[in-house]
């Protein structure tokens, strides 16, 4: 346990990378939002208002079904992360994941706030912060990791730098990672129970807005 906090401690300037780098991802992600067409804004607003009556009548499902898909969707993303850390071609892969993470939530929260101003804006905070307080961290770190990892095997392998061994690196990178994967676990179960209902509780008021904006 030492030795990972060392680890993390010493990757400091990576998590610093990858969260700029993930920072621009969410504002390329709400610039897309202010890029569409008047015809795509009025089919996602449909398609949203549609989605929020469904919530409001029926509920998101919160079942070990539901559960299990939303985890294993978070953890093969980590998984993918871990598997490209592993080789030296897989480091710009981890990037451009990291990029797409951000480019995916602000697209989302920006289609939210343009839609429904702070009508959106809250159900972004139950819907979408939440969770993501926790995941997208862990999806930094294990990036982060991945990098570190992707490089000391290019040091070791590429570089001949052969007095590097991989064994110890590559045992604490599993360990952080599967800690991750754990972290992972319980933020699915958030999303899988509680967020349903936070969603349930604002989505009235976004219905009473679609409703004021049709009459208009």
């Amino acid at each position: 346990m030492r030795n990972i906090r060392l680890m993390v401690k010493e990757q400091t300037p990576l998590y610093i990378f990858v969260a700029v780098l993930f920072l621009v991802g969410v504002i390329f992600g709400a610039l897309i939002v202010s890029a569409m067409t008047l015809d795509q804004q009025q089919d996602l607003g449909e398609y949203l208002g549609n989605f929020f009556i469904t919530v409001d009548q029926q509920g998101l499902p919160a079942d070990p079904e539901s559960f299990w898909s939303i985890a294993g969707l978070h953890l093969k993303w980590i998984g993918l992360i871990w598997i490209l850390g592993l080789s030296v071609i897989g480091l710009p892969g981890i990037l451009i994941l990291d990029f797409l993470k951000g480019v995916l939530i602000g697209f989302t929260v920006g289609t939210l706030i343009a839609q429904y101003s702070w009508h959106g804006l809250l159900f972004a905070l139950v819907s979408v912060a939440p969770h993501n307080l926790v995941l997208i961290p862990v999806l930094l770190v294990s990036s982060a990791a991945a990098i570190a990892f992707s490089l000391h095997m290019i040091r070791s392998r590429v570089l001949g730098q052969r007095r590097n061994s991989v064994t110890r690196p590559f045992a604490m990178y599993t360990v952080l990672s599967l800690s991750m994967a754990v972290l992972i676990l319980g933020v699915s179960s958030f999303e899988t129970w509680v967020t349903p209902a936070m969603m349930r509780w604002v989505t009235p008021s976004l219905i009473q807005a679609v409703t004021d904006s049709a009459a208009l």
